[in-house]
């Protein structure tokens, strides 16, 4: 087997019907087998899973994993995993015929963490082509990243205390770069990214922006470098910043404008970035009270 593609998944049925769906109708691909680990789920997707291995189109096996944790459940796919190279896809994703053979190509040497671009679409009908503009150096992400195994098991996986959401594959890539692991972005191993409105509401973004900053906290205790200060934003000027100038009144304002429908579009994405931004330092500044940043 050279490929085992790692889906962590969570109540998200509907999406995983079609990511495998996708997978089902790659041209020429190396040999594949497919890890569906349900992290908790209490919608169909075992029935989902179910249902694609009757229709034997490609082997896929199907793992739980009770404890939402989205570093456990990617290891319980890893421990599983028979091929050479693990790829690992998000639930919410849509690939091209070429995708497959795409990240199997790019692995041209060893010690290879292959990442490919990622297009966020608001709807499964929009598939442009990628552009500059998807280009990342994100050295590991989730959604869309493949890498030997031999390497994964080398540094230990996830870390699973990253228990809420965010920052367990970058801290992972942390490791992966210690190593010796180099990285290569393979501009035709590209994806499509569902995220309709709909789903993607204010409160959702702000929950995860929530977790996101008290991930980081863990991460910066983890690994106390310059780098990860500056990618988190647990840093001197950041910090300042979210004592004195982001009073409360000021984020109730960004959140006004990201949710009146009245104001243009750009101007309610400025809104929201701007209180998400505001947020997500406040939250990693108590988050640091709370327990320290190391």
């Amino acid at each position: 087997m050279r490929l085992s593609v790692i889906i962590a998944t969570k109540d998200r049925a509907g999406y995983l019907e079609r990511a495998l769906a996708s997978l089902a109708s790659q041209i020429a691909p190396p040999s594949f087998e497919v890890i569906v680990v349900d992290n908790g789920s209490t919608d169909w997707t075992h029935a989902v899973v179910e249902h694609e291995s009757r229709r034997e189109r490609f082997p896929i096996l199907y793992v739980y994993e009770a404890e939402p944790n989205r570093g456990r459940a990617r290891n319980r796919g890893i421990e599983q995993a028979s091929g050479h190279i693990v790829l690992f896809i998000d639930d919410d994703v849509v690939l091209p015929p070429g995708f497959l053979a795409a990240h199997e190509a790019a692995h041209t040497a060893a010690g290879l963490v292959v990442n490919g671009p990622i297009l966020n679409v608001p709807s499964y009908e929009e598939r442009p082509r990628p552009s500059f503009a998807h280009y990342s150096r994100a050295f590991l992400c989730t959604c869309n990243v493949s890498l030997s195994k031999q390497s994964l098991d080398a540094v230990g996986g996830f870390d699973e205390s990253f228990h809420l959401y965010g920052w367990e594959d970058t801290e992972l890539g942390v490791r992966l770069r210690e190593s010796g692991m180099q990285w290569r972005f393979a501009w035709d191993a590209y994806l499509w990214h569902i995220k309709p409105p709909s789903d993607d509401t204010l409160t959702v973004q702000t929950q995860k922006t929530m977790e996101k900053a008290r991930m980081a906290v863990r991460f910066v205790q983890k690994a106390p470098s310059s780098r990860v200060r500056m990618a988190t934003g647990l840093h001197a000027a950041n910090m300042l910043r979210a004592q004195y100038f982001l009073p409360e009144s000021l984020l109730a304002i960004f959140a006004g404008a990201a949710t009146e429908e009245r104001l243009p579009g750009w101007l309610r994405s400025l809104a929201k970035a701007q209180f998400l931004d505001g947020m997500y330092a406040k939250e990693l500044l108590a988050e640091r009270k709370r327990k320290g940043d190391g």
